[in-house]
């Protein structure tokens, strides 16, 4: 019998809820096992694990903040050249906190720059939405939009990319979760700003009901819902 993979045929069922199937780890390729270790705990990363087996193997195991997927890398982990991971995204709330974060920890880190409106042409390194960065934050604060890039000392690539409001789809509608503290004062300072425009077009009155429109304001952001108006 053949252990090749095989591909068997759909089931057609399409009211069946796919099987959950969580990325949990992304593979790392470096040169110095040591100094790796060194960059993503000085990030302020969590080291989950750190296992050898005598000279020949090693897995280091970190886990960003807020983040369900880790990075895993080491010894005779992986025959992908040292540095050539690249495109991996960090999303955060607030670009400009995350980019002041790695500075104080010495870590160098580009401006944040936004895409030139889906212009594809230039020299600069690419990246989701084109390889024309234009400087500064996206000049209309739309989420998904705003950069940062820095880079381990392999030279494999990160991204920190913005987003402050999910597109339709893309959350679970019926579970809303936020990874970190920060992630939630974040959602409560913009639900908080829309209420007091909420507040002023009904006549500067305040509102009695204020905790049900931010929560209705904030589950419908992480969804992708239309706002509470």
């Amino acid at each position: 019998m053949s252990n090749a993979m095989r591909s068997e045929p759909p089931i057609a069922n399409p009211k069946t809820r796919p099987v959950d199937t969580k990325l949990e780890v992304v593979v790392i390729p470096v040169s110095d096992v040591d100094r790796a270790k060194r960059f993503y705990d000085g990030l302020g990363w969590r080291l989950d694990a750190d296992f050898a087996n005598d000279a020949d193997f090693r897995v280091i195991q970190f886990t960003p903040p807020g983040s369900g997927c880790a990075i895993i890398f080491g010894q005779n982990i992986t025959a992908a050249e040292p540095g050539s991971a690249q495109g991996l995204y960090l999303i955060v709330s607030d670009i400009e906190a995350a980019r002041r974060d790695l500075i104080a920890r010495g870590v160098e880190v580009s401006d944040v720059f936004h895409d030139a409106s889906g212009v594809y042409a230039g020299k600069d390194e690419p990246y989701l939405f084109g390889r024309l960065r234009l400087a500064g934050r996206d000049p209309e604060h739309r989420s998904y939009r705003s950069f940062a890039s820095f880079r381990d000392p392999d030279g494999n690539g990160w991204l920190f990319q913005e987003v402050t409001e999910r597109l339709p789809g893309r959350i679970d509608a019926d579970e809303t979760a936020f990874a970190t503290s920060s992630d939630l004062a974040s959602a409560l300072r913009r639900a908080a700003t829309a209420h007091g425009e909420h507040e002023k077009r009904n006549g500067g009155k305040h509102d009695e009901n204020w905790p049900d429109w931010y929560a209705e304001y904030m589950v419908s952001e992480r969804a992708g819902r239309e706002l509470p108006l």
